[in-house]
């Protein structure tokens, strides 16, 4: 198997292999295009994501500064706002549903190493898709760890490094990331009844 075929297949392989390499490079270059276009220009950040991410819904935009590992990789529903300095790691598929909101400074990694150094010192990578459900608020300087799920209507506090499933309607926080209590899903109610919204 090649490098690129282990990596897809979910097995260790080389990071800085050649056919790995030109996925990332590919990104550099397009991210670097994408962060210098004017910020007000939003029409063309849109068609930008479009051209350059696997799949985006309507309503998508994400603040400068903008890296990821591929683009390809991550697939973003409708109404969706990532804030400043978002890192999206996606050498393996990043999923996003719909309503998602995502704090600044914000880091989700589909990609870790092994614990042994000689493993390391060979550049051995392993990489887990990362699934984000649906109505999902996550909060400024959050760390998503590689095979993670959050579920639909999660809320991920502020600092929180999350390295275990999130179940659907719950609050989680804390380093590493536990739950904090179960949250209401008024999805059904009106969604102009705001009175008992609550910032973390």
């Amino acid at each position: 198997m090649t490098e690129l075929e282990k990596l897809k297949a979910g097995l260790e392989y080389c990071y800085d292999d050649a056919e790995v390499d030109a996925l990332k490079e590919r990104a550099i270059i397009w991210c670097g295009k994408y962060n210098a276009l004017d910020p007000l220009d939003f029409a063309t950040q849109y068609e930008t994501l479009k051209n350059n991410l696997g799949s985006v819904g309507q309503k998508v935009w994400i603040a400068k500064i903008f890296n990821c590992d591929n683009g390809k990789n991550i697939h973003i529903g409708n109404n969706f706002t990532g804030n400043y300095n978002l890192t999206i790691l996606d050498i393996r598929e990043v999923f996003i549903g719909d309503n998602v909101m995502i704090g600044p400074n914000t880091l989700i990694t589909t990609v870790g190493h092994p614990l042994t150094p000689i493993k390391r010192r060979n550049h051995i990578g392993i990489a887990k898709p990362v699934k984000i459900g649906d109505d999902v608020w996550i909060g400024g300087n959050v760390t998503i760890l590689p095979g993670v799920n959050i579920g639909n209507n999660a809320v991920i506090a502020a600092g929180a490094v999350v390295t275990k499933n999130v179940p659907d309607n719950t609050l989680v926080g804390g380093v590493p990331a536990k739950v904090i209590r179960k949250l209401e899903n008024d999805i059904a109610e009106s969604e102009n009844d705001n009175g008992n919204d609550e910032t973390i």
